[in-house]
């Protein structure tokens, strides 16, 4: 294979182009991840296999996809919550809301619903680490959140 500078000056068209098509805001950090990609490609590839220019736009778009997946999963799992919570959160007049919710909601909730309402309050446990925690299905675990959250609003509403 030629010279990566080489590769890179050919192949940066197509580097934007992957940025482009996947609506991709934070361009600097992924066009670096496409460089990687394509750098990893052209020491991968085998002449046998296909042409470069194919295996080099499907290898870094999917690199790409999969960092995006991943930054997807990861603003799942993590939050930041409004100012409001902070506020509320601060005062040390207020009971601990979520200990006071799990109080006031037992006549509301299920058992299993509880359970799923104090995981996610107080341990901050995904839905697969409660399902893994009770022996049951992630699926189990969500039927016990949806019905939760339904109560909940129509309690709080209510209220």
């Amino acid at each position: 294979m030629e010279s990566f500078e080489k590769i890179v000056e050919q192949y940066e068209p197509m580097i934007h182009k992957i940025i482009h098509s996947l609506h991709l805001y934070n361009k600097d950090e992924f066009y670096q991840l496409a460089l990687i990609a394509l750098w990893e490609a052209s020491e991968r590839y085998e002449t046998e296999k296909g042409s470069f220019s194919s295996y080099a736009y499907t290898f870094m778009k999917g690199r790409l996809l999969d960092e995006l997946r991943k930054q997807a999963k990861e603003s799942d799992h993590y939050f930041c919550p409004k100012e409001e919570f902070w506020e509320v959160a601060s005062d040390s007049s207020n009971p601990f809301i979520e200990k006071e919710l799990l109080i006031d909601s037992r006549h509301i909730l299920s058992l299993n619903q509880r359970k799923w309402l104090s995981y996610h309050m107080q341990m901050g446990l995904t839905l697969k680490e409660i399902a893994e925690k009770e022996n049951v299905s992630v699926s189990a675990v969500k039927q016990w959140r949806s019905k939760a959250i339904v109560k909940l609003k129509k309690w709080i509403s209510e209220s």
